[in-house]
């Protein structure tokens, strides 16, 4: 009998460790990529020619980033 509840503790020890370890990784990761997925976009947006309509360009995001702060 004891050697059931301590095999069971060491088993939820284990799956605690693992669900902490996978939800660093997810906030690492949800805090790096953001950044990266905008950069990408703005370049994206700027590269592009014979674009019709609103588009970004270096001089709107000027204007957002002063309007944030």
């Amino acid at each position: 009998m004891k050697k059931d509840k301590k095999q069971a503790l060491a088993t939820d020890r284990r799956k605690f460790i693992r669900g902490s370890l996978v939800t660093g990784v997810g906030v690492a990761a949800a805090a790096v990529l953001p950044g990266t997925v905008l950069a990408v976009e703005s370049d994206v947006a700027t590269k592009e020619e014979g674009q019709k309509g609103y588009h970004l360009t270096q001089h709107i995001l000027d204007y957002y980033k002063t309007m944030a702060s």
